[in-house]
């Protein structure tokens, strides 16, 4: 594999809280436009956002930035991906990111990271991030996302709960972790080649992940590697509700 990389956007029109959202404007752009920016800065060799909507299509498109049309009805953005690729005729070994289109505040060389990652190894088909956690309540909350590694700094095992489980320091009320075992949060971002999408776009939802409601368990379900590299901090959170646009406004205006 080569050093080089492409980026894909996911952007859909519709959301339950925030409709639109890729169009919302954050200081006078729209949000796709700033995570658009993200990607140039990580300096991906293709950017391509990816959409459902042609309002979403139009705006990109007049900003010089490559946009496809893509299908209503895929069940998850990874297969929104592969359709991506298949219309861009990219090569087996090409390896893509995924770039959520509602997180403007995204660090670029996150991107360039997960990229790296994927392209410095032959174990594994896909690539995603991890951070420590520092705060211990962290451990315990399930919506922040667990991951266990092996030596190899593959994924052994993603989980909502607390893992692994310190039987001594947890086993008591108001048990706290030792300082012995880093805890590591998920990352929600990935980096795939085009030969691992077509993989598993062929694949069944499993029953570990329908328990979970972790699509990444599918992976390892059917026997494949994820590497995961750990980073100093997990990045800003994205923009899912009303709340989080004023906050991210408050950002990109310096206040």
């Amino acid at each position: 594999m080569s050093g080089g990389f492409k980026v894909v956007i996911p952007a859909r029109y519709g959301s339950t809280r925030l409709p639109g959202k890729p169009l919302l404007a954050i200081a006078g752009k729209p949000m796709i436009a700033h995570v658009c920016e993200r990607a140039k800065e990580a300096q991906a060799d293709e950017i391509v956002v990816a959409t459902d909507d042609q309002r979403i299509l139009d705006t990109v498109q007049a900003l010089g930035i490559n946009a496809v049309m893509t299908r209503a009805d895929h069940q998850s953005g990874t297969e929104r991906i592969a359709e991506v690729a298949a219309i861009c005729g990219w090569h087996q070994d090409d390896i893509i990111v995924n770039l959520q289109g509602d997180e403007p505040l995204i660090p670029p060389e996150y991107i360039r990271t997960v990229a790296d990652a994927l392209a410095g190894q032959q174990q594994a088909g896909i690539a995603t991030l991890a951070a420590a956690i520092t705060d211990s309540d962290e451990i315990f909350n399930a919506n922040a996302v667990k991951v266990v590694l092996d030596k190899s700094g593959n994924a052994l095992y993603f989980s909502r709960a607390p893992i692994p489980w310190e039987r001594g320091a947890f086993s008591g009320e108001g048990g706290q972790p030792t300082t012995a075992m880093p805890y590591l949060r998920h990352i929600g971002m990935y980096a795939y080649t085009v030969a691992f999408l077509n993989r598993y776009c062929q694949w069944q939802p499993s029953l570990l992940e329908t328990v979970e409601s972790l699509e990444q368990l599918r992976i390892l379900w059917h026997g494949e590697a994820i590497r995961v590299q750990v980073v100093a901090a997990p990045p800003a959170a994205g923009v899912d509700t009303a709340e989080d646009l004023l906050r991210v406004e408050k950002v990109f205006s310096g206040f």
